[in-house]
């Protein structure tokens, strides 16, 4: 039996709740990933694919329902455990990739890992410059971020991602701010990671050409999960 990696429970999120601007942006979403999958999550704006990434990311609490990654109920967690949780388990790929323009390629992935240790060390630097090798950046490795291509720099970002080796990866709209033949060469490789690694991809795109390349499809309207 697959091991289920990721899933949603009947979770709703509402903001201003008791005020006269409550709004309930996602209603009773029921999702559920296994290891291995790449599901693309698609949707129009405005309809709560942003929030619904959020918290499956661990970055907001749903005003009800239940959220298990790996089979640990997050509601039960305190905010140091699921801290813990997001660092270990989860990579975040964004649009604007948010590298550190004044590092350099290879500290940018270096990251994650110097936050969770709280020092350098030879081994975390072997562990950047592979996944900078495994994303076809080994020879721009040192180049500071900022003198990248977009499409390069999305890919440190994949790699910074990937740092801590996480089961679950979560790109919110990875290609939105590339070229065609670089959103094709991005998306590539992530699927290459999934395949290789068995890495679960939830990823969030307009993109409906790439949206049939993943295993699955689910759009959000309204709030709620469509059929």
């Amino acid at each position: 039996m697959a091991e289920e990696v990721l899933r949603l429970d009947r979770v709703c999120k509402a903001y201003n709740i008791g005020q006269p601007s409550e709004t309930e942006v996602l209603h009773d979403i029921d999702l559920s990933l296994e290891r291995g999958q790449f599901l693309a999550l698609t949707g129009p704006s405005g309809s709560g694919k942003s929030t619904l990434l959020n918290i499956v990311g661990l970055l907001d609490e749903p005003t009800s329902g239940r959220l298990y990654i790996k089979g640990e109920d997050t509601g039960m967690l305190g905010d140091t455990a699921l801290t813990q949780l997001r660092a270990h388990t989860i990579g975040f790929v964004f649009q604007d990739h948010h590298l550190i323009s004044a590092f350099t390629a290879v500290e940018n992935v270096m990251m994650p890992l110097l936050v969770d240790r709280g020092f350098p060390s030879p081994d975390i630097v072997k562990r950047a410059e592979d996944l900078m090798a495994r994303v076809g950046l080994a020879k721009v490795s040192r180049n500071l971020a900022t003198n990248m291509s977009g499409g390069q720099q999305q890919r440190v970002a994949i790699a910074r991602a990937l740092a801590m080796n996480p089961d679950l990866v979560l790109a919110d709209e990875p290609t939105g701010n590339l070229d065609t033949k670089s959103a094709d060469s991005v998306f590539e490789l992530m699927r290459q990671v999934n395949r290789e690694s068995g890495t679960t991809f939830l990823m969030v795109t307009h993109n409906l050409d790439l949206a049939r390349r993943c295993d699955r499809i689910i759009e959000v309207v309204d709030g709620r999960v469509t059929p």
